[in-house]
């Protein structure tokens, strides 16, 4: 059996909580692989709203294993939030969520690093959710991070003084004014981690690897979008981890060889929260009217979304990127009231036109754009893909036309419900 993986292909936002949720009864496990708190996967169903920030999608299916891997980081204080939240609704995660031994911790001082960073840049500050996972990637990245098994250590309180110490420090050097707000936030933490240490901890490679040889269907879910790739997105507007198909093979121990589906998620137009270049940007009424209509806030952070037309030139580099095998367009009701619709198709970069997305942030990029009819009519209630409106279904071929991918799934609302499956 091989691992299918499911991410996104713009910058984050892209509905993959819900897709995720809906495929979860064709798989037997469902595993994060990278991202942490930064991430808002928001599911809906039996008229609940629920947003996750750090536990796989999967959880409200209690006969399916959920999996926090090893490239995930883990803020304590709010994975305590979350367990308190979805035992508010009746869920029992401790029944059915393991967590990787090897995921990092994010630490008070993570938070305030981050915030301390972000701050010192100025008017070049690339809109951190300020969750600390930054700080957190780096500390790992340089061997200095704290994993979930240490808090099993008989040496934890040496190497939890030794890590607040050395961002103590840091914090100094920057003038950052914590002094006060620290002792609150370090005993918020040390008491979270006892609702972490409930839950059993796993050398989740080798348990993922023995699913796999079990011919259990393992579905990666994978967290913001692949335009923030820390390697391939619009650098360094960018998240600190891999967003992409490779991340979910280091990020849960797989071999690349056990790779199956890459389900990649569209939206039907495109949005980005924080700074970066995002060539379709619209500064208009109809950038507004998508941001109103598409409820197009922050799940993690609250602020609103940038809005603009779908952006082809980025998604063939995303599916490129990520070898995508099909794909899932979601909030395409968002559109239902709009008379034209435009998709850019490519770039007019310096009078050269251009189907490659640049690697420099700072390069001039005009879209050029097909126009296309609007279906103007309602497509939340519609169920089968054949009733859905010849101007919606032009739309789609255009788009698996110029990808060569087919969009297997339309999601036409927020609900679970709200979903068609092409056969």
């Amino acid at each position: 059996m091989n691992l299918d993986i499911l991410l996104g292909l713009q910058w984050g936002d892209e509905g993959k909580g819900k897709i995720v949720d809906v495929l979860t009864p064709e798989y037997e496990v469902i595993a994060r692989f990278q991202g942490g708190p930064n991430a808002g996967h928001t599911l809906e169903f039996n008229g609940l709203k629920h947003v996750l920030h750090i536990i796989p999608s999967g959880i409200f299916h209690e006969d399916k294993i959920n999996i926090i891997g090893n490239g995930v980081v883990i803020d304590p204080v709010i994975f305590k939030k979350e367990i308190e939240a979805l035992e508010k609704m009746g869920a029992n995660p401790v029944k059915n969520l393991y967590i990787s031994k090897k995921a990092h911790l994010i630490l008070p001082t993570h938070k305030l690093l981050d915030a301390a960073l972000e701050s010192r840049k100025g008017s070049q500050k690339i809109g951190s959710t300020l969750k600390g996972i930054g700080p957190t990637y780096t500390d790992k990245t340089a061997r200095n991070g704290l994993r979930v098994l240490d808090l099993f250590a008989p040496n934890f309180n040496e190497k939890w003084d030794a890590a607040i110490a050395n961002h103590q420090d840091l914090l100094d050097k920057y003038n950052f004014e914590y002094q006060e707000i620290l002792p609150q936030m370090i005993t918020e933490w040390l008491e979270s981690i006892k609702t972490l240490t409930r839950f059993t901890c796993i050398d989740s490679e080798y348990e993922v690897n023995q699913y796999l040889n079990d011919h259990k269907k393992i579905l990666a879910e994978g967290a913001q979008g692949t335009l923030l790739d820390v390697d391939f997105g619009s650098y360094p507007f960018v998240t600190s981890s891999n967003t992409v198909a490779a991340g979910a093979f280091t990020g849960l121990g797989v071999a690349p060889s056990k790779s199956g589906k890459v389900i990649g998620i569209v939206k039907a137009y495109c949005t980005r929260v924080g700074s970066g270049p995002f060539p379709t940007e619209l500064f208009d009424e109809t950038g507004e009217q998508l941001r109103k209509q598409g409820f197009e806030f922050g799940s993690t952070t609250g602020r609103p979304r940038r809005c603009g037309w779908l952006d082809l030139v980025a998604l063939k580099y995303s599916i490129m990127i990520n070898g995508v095998t099909e794909m899932v367009l979601t909030k395409a009701d968002v559109m239902n009231n709009f008379d034209t619709i435009q998709v850019c198709t490519s770039y007019n970069m310096n009078g050269e036109i251009t189907d490659r997305f640049p690697a420099n942030t700072d390069a001039e990029v005009e879209p050029v754009y097909t126009t296309f009819q609007g279906w103007n009519c309602d497509i939340n209630t519609i169920k089968n893909y054949d009733q859905l409106p010849v101007a919606f279904k032009s739309y789609v071929d255009f788009i698996e036309k110029e990808t060569g991918v087919k969009i297997s799934i339309v999601s036409t609302g927020p609900d679970r419900s709200e979903t068609i499956i092409r056969s």
